[in-house]
């Protein structure tokens, strides 16, 4: 078996949040680690946009935020000059916190990893996600066509910061099209190093509403053990209890939670231990955390646009919220509701803040349009008098006659 980092966590025997996109932020992950996740996937992280942050504690938050400046092209008006990147906990999340990264280059890998390496248990490489977005930069199941160059990035990972920090190297990775071709993309990168892989029973093509395809799993779960690393399983798993016979069933090692997580945290929660709460207390239990954290609003209202039965008319009513405080009192959260309105102070999410704000962003926007038509102006001032002007050489004016006046 491959050791496991002093710092790091063994994969085996455990049942986790998978990493997404918008339902991996810290609130997110903060509550499937309250209704039991051994283990918590942040949202996968592009390494450029981790390069050049800025790591500092927030004493309002009790978290780590990594930021960078505010880039406003638009000259918009903003209420923050700090651009958040990531954020975590680093009591709650202490030794559970996995950090997903996106990247296509071992040099641009390790530098960002170098960042957050201190404050995590783990460095998983996304190489699964079949997204545009990811794949057009060579990231995510674009390094699947090129097993060298993902091989390379877990070496790099697993050299300069494994071994440094303390902590494993993982990676997540699809289905390929066939199991040949599979078994030999599993073993190359069984031999990097790593700790543990993550397969989504799942091809590139395939969308989440297909099937998983678990006809490979056990195969996969043969070559890690084989190799000493810990496999873990995704696509389609509903809860802990099925989570626990699925890798029984296949032998994976533990497995991964998306959509079901998304729905309803509690099912990390086993049936001994009641199985899934009701939706309501599920989503208070949300926003005390998305409260507790500052969470982006916009992040906020989407998962509750996750966590809501859609049939509901509060699902509809909360469509047209725009602060913490409007969210609580259409929730009937009244122990909510102080905390809400000094979180919309601090997010300027208040009725004045966002009056202000849209106010600015005319006036700004005013200001952009007759900035151009001055400039558009100009030129064309510049362009009249230069076709009325005679050029030097047609003035007669040579460089040897200016010389000698």
């Amino acid at each position: 078996m491959v050791a496991i980092p002093r710092n790091g966590v063994d994969y085996r025997g455990k049942i986790v949040l998978a990493p997404m996109v918008r339902s991996g932020e810290l609130p997110s992950r903060l509550l499937a680690l309250k209704y039991g996740a051994d283990l918590v996937w942040g949202p996968e992280t592009v390494d450029r946009s981790m390069i050049g942050t800025t790591r500092r504690f927030n004493p309002t938050t009790s978290t780590i935020d990594f930021t960078r400046p505010q880039s406003n092209g638009m000259k918009i008006p903003s209420t923050n000059k700090e651009s958040l990147i990531y954020r975590l906990h680093p009591v709650k999340e202490h030794g559970k916190l996995i950090f997903q990264i996106g990247t296509a280059s071992p040099e641009t890998a390790v530098q960002a990893a170098k960042l957050v390496a201190e404050d995590v248990a783990g460095i998983d490489v996304n190489a699964g996600c079949p997204k545009p977005f990811s794949t057009s930069g060579g990231m995510g199941a674009a390094l699947l066509r090129e097993p060298e160059r993902l091989a390379s990035i877990l070496r790099a990972l697993v050299q300069e910061i494994g071994e440094v920090y303390q902590i494993g190297i993982s990676v997540k990775i699809r289905l390929l099209e066939t199991p040949e071709k599979t078994a030999a993309l599993v073993k190359t990168l069984c031999h990097t190093g790593i700790t543990g892989l993550t397969v989504h029973c799942r091809t590139t093509p395939m969308r989440p509403r297909e099937k998983a395809i678990r006809d490979q799993l056990r195969m996969i779960a043969d070559i890690c053990r084989d190799e000493g690393v810990a496999c873990l399983m995704n696509g389609d798993v509903k809860n802990r209890d099925e989570a626990l016979v699925l890798t029984q069933e296949y032998g994976a090692d533990g497995a991964m939670i998306a959509t079901a997580a998304e729905a309803n945290s509690s099912c990390f929660r086993s049936e001994a231990e009641g199985g899934l709460l009701p939706w309501k207390e599920v989503v208070k239990e949300y926003m005390k955390l998305a409260l507790e954290v500052d969470n982006k609003y916009g992040n906020t209202k989407f998962l509750l646009s996750q966590l809501l039965p859609g049939k509901l008319q509060v699902y509809r009513d909360l469509a047209g919220c725009k602060s913490y405080l409007k969210v609580c009192e259409t929730l009937e959260f009244e122990d909510l509701l102080a905390q809400a309105q000094e979180v919309d102070e601090r997010l300027g999410l208040t009725e004045e803040q966002q009056r202000q704000f849209h106010e600015a962003v005319k006036k700004a926007k005013a200001n952009n349009k007759s900035a151009k038509a001055a400039g558009g102006q100009m030129g064309r001032d510049k362009s009249f008098d230069s076709a009325g002007q005679k050029s030097l050489s047609k003035r007669g004016i040579g460089a040897k006659q200016v010389m000698a006046v």
